[in-house]
């Protein structure tokens, strides 16, 4: 009761306001994932993760009426999905995807432990993240029992030597040395999300209504196919192979699905990725080559999630975050 009194702090309230949008926008697609599932195994992946993201909403509701914070409008299942809509992505596409988004938690969430300081608010951020590491545990089991799970190269041959060379970093006459693990990681999971953007936005495409927003998923689509090029062009210089697409896996519906609100949302929370793992790409990347193509390929995804969040101001589908005290017009409003 104690550390109630104590005040959540900015970094706190803007993990635990993403949450929420990021959570309600789960439920409505993991329920619709969970109406339309046929393969068993499949079907009690989506139900944990559907109980995990229900779980999280209570949580966060308690969280913020006891600190008298608006909780945020997010996605609602009667307004941003039609469960009798026919089914758009495949049972492995699922899969996929739900384990995509595992990884992606873990990562957020070892971000909040850190971020936080309030002891109640650690200690949910270390409950999400250990209900997670569950989540993408069984996710991984059911992708390698059914033959799914995509695995990054193997390296045949490592040996323990120093640098001795400029080269390391440069092309020498036009000559590139291999890829370190560190790329090949980066390279290879860069491609898989890429290949798993492009399947969602191709299934988004056929179900927005908005031409706008159609036109903005095709020009998402068209990205994402040349960064996995780009990416597989770097791995075919080594031999290493390729994941291979997933758009198959998405059926020919058109009907009304998702609304076009949650899709630009979705899209938008994808794009936010990629900037992030492409930050990281350049990071962990010491061949000049690769750091010169992610900050170009960041900047690319950059303005192209500007013109999303314009279509969504326009659409009044953005929801504001909280902001700090606007200061000046604080003043302003005090003098009139």
């Amino acid at each position: 009761m104690k550390d109630r009194m104590v005040k959540i702090t900015s970094s706190e309230l803007a993990m635990l306001w993403s949450q929420y949008l990021n959570d309600s926008g789960s439920i409505c697609v993991l329920t619709y994932f969970l109406e339309k599932a046929e393969d068993p195994e499949i079907k009690s992946v989506i139900e944990f993760a559907l109980q995990l993201s229900n779980k999280n909403i209570e949580k966060l509701t308690v969280t913020f009426k006891a600190e008298n914070f608006a909780i945020p409008y997010g996605f609602k299942l009667e307004d941003d999905i039609d469960l009798t809509a026919p089914k758009l992505f495949s049972d492995s596409y699922v899969l996929h995807f739900i384990y995509q988004m595992a990884i992606i938690g873990l990562t957020n969430y070892s971000a909040a432990v850190a971020a936080a300081v309030r002891a109640d608010i650690a200690d949910y951020y270390m409950e999400c993240l250990t209900e997670t590491m569950q989540l993408h545990k069984v996710s991984k089991e059911v992708l390698l029992s059914k033959g799914l799970f995509v695995r990054s190269p193997n390296i045949p041959y490592v040996k323990a030597e120093f640098v001795n060379q400029q080269a390391f970093l440069f092309d020498v006459v036009g000559v590139k040395r291999p890829l370190i693990v560190a790329e090949v990681s980066n390279l290879y999971a860069n491609i898989q999300r890429n290949i798993l953007g492009v399947a969602t936005l191709i299934g988004f495409s056929q179900v927005a209504k908005d031409k706008e927003v159609i036109q903005f998923l095709h020009r998402g689509i068209d990205i994402g196919k040349k960064h996995i090029k780009l990416f597989g062009s770097k791995l075919a210089e080594c031999d290493l192979p390729v994941p291979a697409s997933l758009s198959a896996e998405v059926t020919t519906s058109t009907s009304y699905t998702f609304s076009d609100k949650l899709l630009m949302f979705f899209t938008s929370g994808l794009i936010s990725l990629s900037i992030g793992y492409y930050g990281t790409g350049i990071a962990q990347s010491p061949r000049v080559d690769l750091g010169v193509m992610y900050n170009r390929l960041s900047l690319e995804v950059q303005l192209y999630s500007e013109d999303g969040a314009n279509i969504m101001i326009n659409h009044k589908w953005l929801e504001q975050p909280p902001m700090a005290s606007d200061r000046v017009e604080l003043g302003l409003e005090n003098k009139q």
